[in-house]
């Protein structure tokens, strides 16, 4: 897989922020070197934020997300602004744009009703920023001093001209500098295998299995096996035992996708390593323990309860979709209740989860980790456990304790 190949959940998130016509667009396209925004004059061009994949040395591949001005007003603007901040769920490192001539004309108490709300949230979340103070070709050096003690954070501003590409090389530099420290290098599965070993995949191909490609999960495991030096087979579960028997040499492990766990673990011997794609997806982005005990929450459901069943990408659902068809059944037949299940795809996930006795999320390859943790901690605040689908149904098929047991 090459840098243009990477998975949108790989890349770093840089959030761009800002008034209208503070010139965010035209700084994304200064950076990118294309006119991947709409750059205009009017006020209010972006209306969502707009989310770009490229690769951005000495960073590597990354996505850049331009918003919606923080000052939109009326009822649509107040739900622009909205999407603004919720893009900081996503957000690895922060671009807080300020247009300089307005800043210094509107003045410190405009400053802090606009822009210091944000700057207070990438504190707040611990994300790098940098301020861009654009259209630098219009302030003199007095001007640009003011900016600065008005602003208060000398070591976090850098004068820019997009329109001129004016230190847009020098932001680029600052950005490489700001690379989050957090970030780690994980291995999905690399790290349980060494040189030679065999590990197992399982991939049904069914009608909601996409055609002619493997799912995100799946490649990258493959990837990992191959980078670790490991030998990766894959076979459907319907070929499982005959593959399993022309095998001269033992697997170390054998990884399927959720839906054929049962089958899947009646064919293995006891005594072989068993797990799923997206708890390999739990263990990778750090949340593998709260979401193996959020499958406990299945034994205490109640009649009416409401349950959450969430994916992070959105995509054309088939007959046999396992998010709304096979998963919601599982749980009627292992919890004999009737549940109230509520379904949500994409960045359509509930701020407010007060209600719901159980959240079920799908692994979230389609979303980086800071993401993750934030849907994580909404959980969390809310009082309400969470888990993900494979945990859920092997937990369902009573073998969750075995699927674990290749991490200890």
């Amino acid at each position: 897989m090459g840098l243009n190949d990477t998975p949108k959940g790989e890349r770093i998130h840089i959030g761009i922020f800002g008034r209208r016509n503070a010139g965010k667009s035209s700084l994304l396209n200064a950076i990118t070197g294309q006119s991947l925004a709409v750059v205009s004059e009017v006020k209010g061009t972006t209306t969502d934020p707009v989310s770009k994949s490229m690769e951005l040395l000495p960073l590597g591949p990354v996505v850049f997300i331009d918003t919606p001005g923080l000052d939109d007003s009326g009822t649509l603007g107040e739900l622009r602004v909205k999407k603004s901040f919720q893009v900081l769920h996503k957000t690895n490192m922060g671009i807080l744009v300020v247009d300089g001539k307005t800043l210094l004309r509107e003045g410190k108490e405009k400053y802090e009703e606009i822009e210091k709300p944000i700057l207070a949230e990438f504190e707040k979340r611990k994300i790098p920023y940098v301020i861009a103070v654009n259209k630098e070709e219009f302030l003199s050096s007095q001007e640009k001093e003011q900016a600065v003690l008005l602003i208060g954070k000398r070591d976090k501003v850098m004068f820019v001209s997009a329109e001129q590409m004016t230190n847009i090389h020098e932001l680029k530099d600052r950005l490489g500098a700001l690379k989050e420290k957090e970030k780690k290098e994980g291995k999905l599965v690399g790290d349980l295998l060494k040189l030679g070993d065999l590990a197992v995949l399982v991939v049904p191909i069914d009608s909601a299995a996409p055609k002619g490609r493997l799912i995100l999960p799946q490649q990258q495991v493959i990837r990992d096996c191959l980078e670790a030096g490991a030998v990766p087979v894959i076979t459907r579960e319907t070929e499982l035992k005959t593959t399993l028997a022309s095998l001269r040499k033992r697997p170390r492990l054998v990884i399927t996708d959720s839906q054929a766990f049962k089958q899947v673990e009646k064919i293995i011997p006891e005594d072989m390593f068993l797990t799923s794609f997206s708890i390999l997806l739990a263990r990778y982005k750090g949340n593998l323990k709260s979401q193996a005990k959020g499958a406990m929450a299945l034994d205490t459901l109640k009649e009416g309860d409401k349950v959450l069943i969430s994916e992070s990408c959105t995509h054309h659902r088939q007959c046999g979709d396992i998010g709304t068809v096979k998963l919601p059944g599982w749980m009627r037949e292992y919890t004999k209740k009737n549940l109230d299940l509520i379904f949500c795809s994409g960045t359509e996930f509930p701020q407010d989860l007060a209600d719901y006795a159980l959240v079920i999320h799908c692994g979230g390859c389609m979303i980086n980790e800071r993401e993750m943790k934030y849907r994580l901690e909404c959980a969390k605040k809310a009082g309400v456990p969470m888990t993900n689908y494979g945990m859920a149904i092997a937990h369902i098929h009573g073998i969750l304790k075995r699927s674990l047991e290749i991490f200890d």
